[in-house]
């Protein structure tokens, strides 16, 4: 019977368990590929006390912990600035994780957020909720118009949310105006959801009429993903104060990001700027034919004329992203509406978009929205994936068939 010590013979005058652990190759460097390679770590390994005290990780110099950055996440903050036209980018778990990121850097006790009524509704909720329990106010404003947001912004007020498009309804917000409107309160921060546009439909940083945002978010869970099995967000800058504060509450917070999502954010970032524009081809077709559909009162889609917000949109953007929504007709009750998004075939009923395949959802925007709601009818909210458009027109003829 083998004595027990048998299993860690010595080697080069050490066990086994501590050569393999301490060996001493080390691979050549110079070693090149078209991806970067994928850096996991909770600990970093310092050559010295001094080097130790000498890292920072604030300014990308250094790595001192897994949630403070690796070769890997720093190389797709790196990338996404440039997608943003920003300095500074700050991953989060996930888009809503972004979101809480900004509110704790720039609230506290006492302060007032403004958000648009058609706002990310967890946005929204995240404010009703544990921002009102620590003290912190809210309150909605019409995202078209501007005077809506100038005549609640007060000296309390120290962050203005801006969504373009709007959740589910895709009302385009008079960004210009909003902007104008949130600069009479010089110390109010303003954060805009750039999910939507995500950084190929306008520069959050670079409006039009030198107009500029202060922080956008994005949630990379959505197009730069493109496949439908990453969550993750960004919190992007142009001013370093700004983004030190989002650091220290992305560390406050303890938010990390795994290596292997990352790389499949990174690996799917080259071939962003085509599937946005093919999303956007396909549904601009499928907005203009379910135009032509009677059951449909109205198609909410920024480039058509017809949507709200869309001369809002003709100002700062050409593109229009994959997202259409329709207001089913009044004559038809919920029940029959959710017969039709269930006879869909192509159409996979399901949250979130960005990716490969199509997806819709109904929604009662009587429980979203806090202002009075203007659309007559149920709201259902396509997002239009990398299918051929023709099939999903098809998809969408015969599921109308169960309305009735």
């Amino acid at each position: 019977m083998s004595d027990k010590a048998g299993f860690d013979q010595p080697a080069d005058g050490h066990p086994i368990s501590t050569s393999l652990i301490h060996h001493p190759y080390r691979p050549p460097a110079g070693f090149d590929a078209p991806m970067p390679g994928v850096h996991k770590a909770s600990t970093v390994i310092f050559p010295s006390v001094s080097a130790m005290r000498r890292h920072t990780w604030k300014d990308k110099s250094g790595y001192t912990y897994g949630l403070h950055g690796t070769p890997t996440t720093f190389t797709l903050e790196e990338r996404l600035a440039t997608l943003e036209g920003a300095r500074y980018v700050q991953l989060a778990p996930s888009g809503l994780a972004g979101i809480a990121m900004v509110n704790v850097a720039f609230l506290k006790q006492g302060d007032e957020v403004l958000l648009p009524d058609n706002v990310y509704g967890p946005n929204k909720e995240l404010a009703r909720h544990e921002l009102a329990a620590w003290g912190i106010t809210s309150r909605t404003y019409d995202p078209l118009d501007p005077a809506s947001l100038a005549a609640q912004i007060n000296e309390r007020t120290r962050l203005v949310w801006l969504e373009a498009a709007g959740s589910v309804t895709l009302e385009f917000p008079d960004l210009l105006g909003l902007i104008r409107a949130a600069r009479q309160q010089p110390n109010a921060v303003i954060a805009l959801d750039n999910t939507w546009g995500a950084g190929l439909a306008f520069k959050p940083f670079a409006l039009p009429e030198g107009l500029s945002v202060d922080v956008s978010l994005h949630a990379l869970t959505k197009y730069p993903s493109g496949g439908g099995d990453v969550l993750m967000g960004s919190v992007s800058t142009v001013d370093p104060a700004l983004h030190l504060k989002v650091q220290n509450a992305h560390m406050r917070l303890g938010f990390g990001v795994g290596g292997n999502d990352v790389e499949l954010v990174l690996r799917g970032l080259p071939s962003l700027p085509l599937r946005y524009a093919a999303h956007d081809a396909s549904t601009r077709q499928l907005a203009a034919w379910l135009a032509t559909r009677p059951e449909f009162a109205q198609v909410l889609h920024p480039a058509l004329p017809t949507s709200p917000g869309h001369a809002y949109w003709a100002q700062v953007s050409q593109a229009a992203a994959g997202l259409v929504s329709v207001v089913v007709g009044e004559r038809y009750s919920q029940a029959q509406v959710d017969a039709f998004v269930d006879a869909l075939k192509l159409f996979k009923i399901g949250y979130s978009w960005g990716g490969p395949i199509s997806l819709v959802m109904p929604y009662e925007l009587l429980h979203m929205r806090s202002l009075q709601v203007s659309y007559k009818g149920t709201v259902v909210r396509f997002a239009v994936g990398l299918e051929a458009v023709d099939d999903l027109i098809a998809d969408c003829t015969q599921a109308l068939r169960a309305l009735g």
